[in-house]
């Protein structure tokens, strides 16, 4: 079981000293390498716009020059999202034991659980961060043991919640799959239908002493095909842009999408993964709740048959999506 929990850390830290674990060489640290005074506004898609020929080249045209953006009246209602933030909170606020009972399984190859430590550390740097990950979606795929039940109302706001983020999901995979020139559900088909995993991830970063010289999570693109992230209102999200990383501004009840790696290999790069890192608040707790939607581990993905051709070949490997995930996550080159 691993001993070290960033909250933990948190609640000892309250003088301005943190371990050096946390500290990030000065290349890496957000106080010297944040472009500062600047918010990036990434594009903001009214997902409920009239003109859908207008939205649907707003979404392709954010997929293939930014990677991510942030869409709003999306139909999940703020309700729905408001009792999402809720319970995820008052786990992360349960006595310590209480959350270890959901601990990750030793050994075990799945990211489900509660944790710290995500992937290889680069010269065993730590990031700010605690996490929960589950599935919740597809059914067959669910294993409850990693669901609080603490507070009571978990399971049933979280399904509530996947149950409208599927249909957003949905609209964004045939608009991305009509900009590729393909049919409507061609691009959702060939990354494994309603059979993809979605895996929903609770990040919980505890205020910081010395925000300036840690990372929440170092710079990453995302695993999945796509990204849609929930953020509570404290500021931490950064992406890479231009050669330079910026704060993306917070746009209340907005769900922000990114691009990830099996999304941009699908497409042979027509479509780009965000970069993008977060950093921590010293006053505030921040917290957001990312679902990847991912392929299952045995799916293999590629560049779609149909957008190569002897004039353009493929860019990128055919492989299973297990062991494209074991290599990322060890940093094994691909």
């Amino acid at each position: 079981m691993e001993v070290l929990r960033v909250q933990s850390v948190a609640a000892q830290s309250k003088d301005a000293s943190i371990p050096a674990m946390f500290v990030r060489s000065e290349t890496e640290q957000p106080g010297i390498t944040t472009v500062r005074g600047v918010e990036l506004e990434v594009p903001i898609i009214d997902l409920n716009g009239t003109d859908e020929v207008k939205v649907l080249s707003e979404i392709v045209e954010a997929s293939k020059e930014w990677g991510m953006f942030q869409v709003v009246n999306h139909e999940i209602p703020s309700e729905v999202i408001a009792k999402l933030q809720a319970v995820g909170k008052e786990f992360f606020e349960l006595p310590q034991e209480e959350k270890e009972v959901y601990g990750k399984i030793e050994g075990s190859d799945s990211l489900e659980g509660y944790g710290t430590k995500l992937q290889k550390e680069v010269n065993g740097k730590k990031g700010w961060v605690d996490h929960l990950f589950h599935i919740i979606w597809p059914t067959s795929s669910i294993n409850y043991r990693f669901w609080p039940k603490n507070p009571a109302s978990y399971r049933e706001v979280n399904e509530e919640y996947g149950k409208y983020l599927r249909s957003v999901a949905d609209k964004l995979f045939k608009s991305m799959s009509i900009g590729l020139g393909l049919e409507e559900n061609e691009l959702k088909e060939a990354a494994g239908g309603d059979d993809m995993i979605h895996l929903l991830k609770i990040n919980y970063y505890p205020p910081c002493p010395c925000p300036d010289l840690v990372l929440g999570v170092p710079p990453h693109t995302d695993m999945s095909f796509v990204t849609i992230l929930v953020p509570n209102e404290v500021q931490g999200l950064q992406a890479f842009r231009d050669g330079h990383w910026y704060d993306v501004k917070y746009v209340p009840n907005a769900l922000v999408i990114h691009i990830g790696d099996q999304m941009e290999i699908l497409s042979n790069g027509k479509y780009k993964a965000v970069l993008h890192r977060t950093t921590v608040n010293k006053e505030e707790t921040r917290m957001s709740w990312p679902v990847f939607i991912e392929p299952q581990g045995d799916h293999e993905v590629g560049p779609h048959s149909k957008l190569v051709n002897q004039d353009n070949p493929p860019k990128y490997k055919t492989k299973k999506y297990k062991d494209y995930a074991y290599c990322k996550l060890n940093k094994i080159p691909q």
